[in-house]
């Protein structure tokens, strides 16, 4: 299994476009030992050719132009991506389905909870049925019924997937906002069956309960959610109000925080923070908190990293 981190950035990518918070205002005059980071996202491959991109941010353009793995080399019309995979129906996860809409018709895997939230408040099923027969959905059965899902993707042989229910929040144009239900937003587990090795992804973690703890624990390697050092990180930073859980993330720091969740996963595994929001100050490569990190032995994404778990 491969892994390719396309965008390791929260929501307006870093520095954030109409942000003058420390970290953005040190990245731009160069006064912050911190690299650019575009919106999260990654692609996963079994042989290195065809890629599964896990979300497809706004950025997906530079992203593609970034990594050649992902360049038209075949045919006059091509790309490596093979397909795409939503772990939630959030705009800064979804709307760079928009730009690859010249690869229509492309096969979608998401849940019922996401399908029905990119069929109405956010429609880009039906807008892009427009080109060459849109997007192909792929169910992935997450619900109220079931809180695991196991599936294969045709393009990715050799892998075996298993979205895992999160405690997280739904979209603002989403009728489940603010009171969400199974589906809104998934985990991935993936192993790779001519190995053992095992991945587990989640950008967006509200919650851990016993059940997904047991995930983290068997996983080779976590790529998950690191978007937030404190809880009230936006109001201490004076560019909004709200909290971390409010926004589905669980904060890195403090009492019940997922450094403490992830000091407990086995020593061998390997722990990266992926999503990190443009105020966390673990972008500050020099700062106390990433000092921190690396006292833990937790690594933060950045985009272009390539790693096989």
């Amino acid at each position: 299994m491969q892994v390719l981190v396309l965008g390791s950035a929260a929501g307006g990518g870093f520095p954030q476009w109409n942000c003058n918070c420390r970290n953005c205002q040190g990245v731009r005059d160069g006064s912050l030992t911190a690299q650019a980071r575009t919106q999260s996202s990654i692609a996963i491959s079994s042989d290195g050719e065809r890629w599964l991109v896990c979300n497809a941010s706004p950025d997906i353009r530079t992203q593609i132009g970034a990594n050649r793995e992902l360049h038209p080399r075949r045919q006059p019309r091509d790309t490596g991506i093979a397909g795409v995979l939503l772990m939630d129906g959030q705009i800064d996860h979804t709307s760079g389905l928009l730009s690859l809409r010249e690869g229509c018709p492309l096969d979608v895997w998401c849940t019922p909870n996401v399908h029905q939230d990119l069929s109405t408040g956010f429609p880009l099923f039906p807008m892009l049925n427009h080109w060459r027969g849109g997007l192909r959905w792929q169910p992935i059965q997450v619900d109220a019924a079931h809180a695991t899902a196991s599936f294969t993707v045709p393009a990715c042989p050799g892998l075996s997937f298993t979205a895992v229910a999160l405690h997280s929040n739904a979209p603002p144009y989403s009728s489940r906002r603010g009171s969400p239900t199974p589906g809104d937003n998934i985990g991935l587990y993936v192993e790779d069956t001519r190995n053992g090795r095992s991945l587990f992804y989640a950008p967006g973690l509200g919650k851990l309960d016993v059940d997904l703890r047991g995930w983290l624990e068997r996983a080779d390697c976590v790529l998950v959610d690191g978007t937030l050092w404190h809880d009230d990180e936006l109001c201490r930073a004076g560019v909004g109000q709200a909290t971390g859980q409010e926004m589905g993330h669980l904060a890195l720091a403090g009492e019940g925080g997922l450094l403490n969740e992830l000091d407990t996963l086995p020593r061998s595994t390997r722990r990266i923070l992926i999503h990190i929001n443009n105020t966390n100050p673990i972008l500050d490569e020099t700062s106390r908190e990433r000092a921190e990190l690396d006292a833990r032995g937790i690594e933060v994404a950045f985009d272009g990293l390539r790693f096989e778990p």
